[in-house]
């Protein structure tokens, strides 16, 4: 046998190949075309063994340029396609035509070769980075319900920070943040090594794309006008990512200008003048207590699989109250916030004001807006807050109006901690009723106590005891080894959804077993819920809504907000009235003899 040698190619092909003017390296181009395949494997001696190698070399190298060109269009779709709430994402959201995907092709069949790839880069980089968007988005709709604000919304970053901490722990939160920041620098560099490659491939097959072009252009034309859909709330004439894009920049520019949309809404106070022997007449002598039940929302009394258990926990609170010479009447509030964000409902409940966002809270806590708090201060209640979720310093709290501010570090609790909850509710309406309300010859007092205990995760859950046994709280290091642990929950939706609920009937529990055991003539029992839980457990697109009540024994309460309209009985019915939250303050001041002033 003679030697492996490499023989002349064929005349025909002495001459460069065509390729439409575009200077470019084949490999970086895209697939191979079929005269390149035959070019290469001309070039190997068919004669001599030796030749298998290099042809199947070629072979492998056209294989994986096809692959790596597939990948990167399924990524560039991906993106062009994918909703900003990837939870809802499904196969029928990539059965559309992208507008801009359209006019991506045009462009790079019309520019020079070197333009086109500096565009096709700086759109793969676009593309990565509302990508990052969506992903924002996602979480942000898993936990609050709505798109991530670009703007206003990096604060809940450092809360998701101590969640992840309580949950996972320290190692697991590092862990996720290193992912995230990966994730953060590759999504970017895949998305713009596509697209450039994509336009090498528009370059290299200039007919092709030109025709296909013109066929989808017709079809993306023509389903718009007719109003295609393939998959319901899906047009196949898409243009979602340019629509995304315009949205974002929307809210932005609202973002940067909200703070004077915020002081015009906050120089109209009504009561701000008002003196204090004119706030509150209604309520002379009454002790208040305003509790917000951490993400007890309308789901809980209203969705099917939640709504059985907590209805029946409330018909029958409410006839046990009633039994112990109790009235209650309920209705809606609608929340600024969901999922989370528990103090821009407070804010909002007590100032007036609808403060969804964390900039307006800050503006909030530097004005010299009246608060709930202020307006009993004012008229001689002593203020007092009870937050066994504060466990840093609180600079805010000096705003809102207190004499006294119980933390977590002051309420002297020696138990365990319920995953985010540092202590039980029970423990702290008992410390409230030591350290407050059983003390004699004291004058009224207004009290602030957002409990805890149904926050998520929402594991490990305690029970309710005997109030006589809930001393310093250490009776609860039983029921937290013994109950079930995040691990034990979250693998599993119904197994979240049905702790949740739970969760709401121990705190709902705790406040009416309070009323029972520690009420009195006097004492006005308000309670709400800050929000709704998160997604995973109301389901998608489901209301900001939050019951509210008001218990007291003195008829004469109740009375004053007959024309409210409100249920009688700890839960509000379907039809019952529903106010936004930043409503609530001028009402209650209102039904309760305060007089506005000029």
């Amino acid at each position: 046998m003679s030697s492996t040698h490499v023989n002349e190619p064929p005349a025909q092909h002495s001459a460069p190949i065509e390729d439409d003017g575009a200077e470019h390296d084949k490999a970086d181009d895209g697939p191979l075309s079929s005269d390149d395949s035959a070019l290469l494997d001309d070039q190997v001696d068919g004669d001599g063994e030796s030749g298998d190698a290099p042809r199947e070399a070629s072979r492998w190298r056209q294989r994986r340029l096809w692959v790596t060109t597939a990948l990167a269009f399924l990524l560039v779709m991906f993106a062009l396609l994918a909703p900003d709430d990837l939870g809802s994402l499904s196969l029928g959201s990539f059965a559309r035509i992208p507008l801009e995907a359209l006019l991506g092709i045009a462009v790079i069949l019309v520019v020079p070769v070197t333009v086109g790839r500096i565009l096709a880069a700086l759109g793969g980089l676009a593309l990565g980075l509302l990508t990052i968007v969506k992903l924002f988005d996602t979480g942000s709709f898993a936990v609050l319900g709505r798109p991530f604000n670009l703007v206003l919304d990096w604060v809940f970053l450092s809360d998701g920070l101590d969640f992840l901490t309580t949950s996972v722990g320290r190692i697991g939160m590092i862990g996720v943040v290193i992912g995230v920041v990966l994730l953060a620098a590759v999504i970017p560099t895949l998305m713009t090594l596509s697209a450039v490659r994509l336009s090498g491939l528009v370059v290299r097959h200039r007919t092709a794309a030109t025709g296909a072009l013109a066929v989808l252009g017709v079809a993306w034309v023509t389903s718009a006008l007719l109003g295609v859909h393939i998959v319901p709330g899906k047009p196949v004439a898409a243009k979602s990512a340019a629509l995304l894009t315009v949205d974002r920049a929307g809210r932005v520019r609202e973002s940067l200008h909200d703070h004077q949309v915020f002081a015009k809404e906050a120089a109209v106070d009504a009561f701000k003048n008002t003196p204090g022997d004119q706030l509150l007449t209604g309520l002379r002598g009454k002790d208040v207590v305003l509790a917000f039940v951490e993400s007890y929302g309308r789901s809980a009394i209203e969705d099917p699989k939640l709504a059985p258990q907590v209805d029946a926990l409330l018909q029958a609170g409410t006839t046990r109250l009633k039994t112990a010479g109790y009235g209650s009447r309920s209705g809606f509030l609608t929340s600024p916030t969901a999922g989370g964000g528990s103090v821009l409902a407070h804010a909002t409940l007590l100032s007036g004001l609808w403060i969804d966002n964390r900039q307006r809270y800050k503006n909030l806590t530097t004005s010299s807006r009246l608060t709930l708090n202020q307006a009993f201060q004012k008229a001689n209640w002593r203020s007092v807050a009870v937050v066994p979720g504060v466990t840093q310093t609180w600079p805010e709290g000096g705003f809102f109006g207190y004499d006294k501010i119980y933390a977590d570090k002051d309420l002297g609790y020696h138990g365990p901690k319920f995953s985010w909850a540092t202590m039980t509710d029970q423990y702290v309406m008992s410390a409230f009723e030591r350290d407050e309300h059983s003390k004699p010859n004291r004058g009224p007092i207004m009290a602030e106590i957002p409990l805890v205990s149904s926050h998520i995760p929402w594991a490990p859950l305690p029970t309710m005891i005997d109030w006589n046994d809930v001393g310093d709280g250490s009776v609860f290091n039983a029921q937290a080894a013994a109950a079930k642990q995040p691990s034990d929950v979250w693998p599993d939706k119904t197994r979240i959804r049905n702790e949740y609920r739970r969760s709401i009937e121990y705190s709902l529990s705790t406040l009416i077993s309070y009323v029972e055991k520690y009420g009195d003539k006097n004492l006005v029992m308000v309670f709400l819920g800050d929000h709704q839980p998160v997604e995973l457990v109301t389901g998608k697109n489901s209301s900001r809504d939050v019951p509210i009540t008001i218990v007291a024994k003195d008829p004469a309460v109740l009375a004053q907000i007959s024309d409210w309209g409100w249920t009688d009985g700890l839960k509000p019915a379907p039809g019952a009235p529903v106010w936004k939250m930043s409503d609530f303050r001028d009402r209650f001041l209102t039904a309760f003899g305060s007089k506005p002033t000029p």
